[in-house]
């Protein structure tokens, strides 16, 4: 499974997937884009799942175009000390069975 860290997330946050196949925004040289433009290039790039602080997501694209998972964390603060306190329930997500659209992660 292929996973991507949303610009603004921590990237320390990458060490606790592992098992995953996982990379930044930054690391695929994609900062910057705007969503439509990000989505196109995960498409592209054939990534499953998308891990993002953004909030209401849905409200910014319409994701019955993409279909991938789009996982929006929902914290206090974006920084990792908050965040690393989600990944336990982002892996129980996943392994339920990912399906396209946006899911919150409290």
């Amino acid at each position: 499974m292929k996973l991507l860290l949303d610009e603004n997330l921590p990237k320390k946050l990458k060490q606790d997937f592992k098992d995953f196949e996982i990379y930044t925004v930054a690391e695929m040289e994609w900062s910057g884009k705007s969503n439509g433009e990000l989505l196109k290039m995960i498409l592209a790039e054939k990534f499953d799942v998308l891990i993002t602080f953004d909030k209401n997501p849905q409200h910014q694209q319409n994701f019955m175009k993409y279909p991938i998972t789009i996982f929006v964390l929902i914290a206090r603060k974006n920084t990792y000390a908050f965040l690393k306190n989600l990944v336990e329930s982002i892996k129980a997500e996943i392994k339920k069975g990912i399906k396209p659209g946006p899911v919150e992660i409290k």
